[in-house]
């Protein structure tokens, strides 16, 4: 008797991408794409309707991102798995997506038959890491910044000023220099702009 195919739901904010993913995952014997999304939000709603055995999940995706995506599609349904696929291999990211729930994370350049490889890992309940990736989240460690901090220069991606920040978070102005002060030193930046530079680079957004 032949095992049941593995049902795979393909979340990336980019359909070009989407539609190779699913050509070339598609071609697996053991492999059933049944649903792509577009978002993160898609994502979840499709965990929740489809109950994949596993989410192949963009970082990057506009409203909810990839790894608030992964926690919540492990809340909606818990039997389903998550590898993370991303073209910015961080070392932040990666930390972060497994701890809210991935069970692997690798790279958007890794060839066809290891992503597949990595899929059957996954729905083996098997965890899968990049190495390298592994290898420099360990170097880097843990984002030195509080929550405050990382909300805050969240907020200021966008050049937005302190007033603006401070009525998008219910924060007083005082409190938001404050923190974007704390989190201008801990980064080693110069000013704001630099210091969400850094703090994206290492995953820590």
């Amino acid at each position: 008797m032949t095992a049941a195919p593995i049902r795979l739901v393909l979340a990336d904010d980019q359909a070009l991408v989407r539609g190779a993913l699913s050509a070339l995952l598609g071609l697996e014997p053991d492999i059933e794409v049944v649903a792509e999304a577009g978002t993160g939000e898609e994502a979840v709603a499709l965990a929740r309707s489809e109950r994949p055995d596993v989410v192949l999940m963009d970082v990057e995706m506009p409203g909810m991102d990839g790894i608030e995506a992964c926690a919540a599609v492990r809340a909606a349904s818990p039997q389903t798995r998550v590898l993370v696929v991303t073209t910015f291999g961080r070392p932040g990211y990666l930390r972060r997506a497994l701890q809210a729930g991935a069970s692997g994370f690798v790279v958007k350049d890794t060839p066809a038959s290891q992503l597949a490889d990595a899929v059957r890992r996954v729905h083996q309940g098997l965890r899968v890491v990049d190495p390298a990736l592994a290898t420099d989240s360990l170097v880097s460690g843990e984002s030195p910044l509080t929550t405050r901090e990382t909300d805050v220069l969240r907020a200021a991606r966008d050049g937005s000023s302190v007033a603006a920040i401070a009525s998008r978070l219910f924060l007083s102005e005082g409190t938001v220099r404050n923190h974007l002060s704390g989190a201008i030193g801990k980064t080693g930046a110069g000013n704001r702009a630099e210091a969400v530079l850094v703090a994206e680079g290492n995953g820590w957004l």
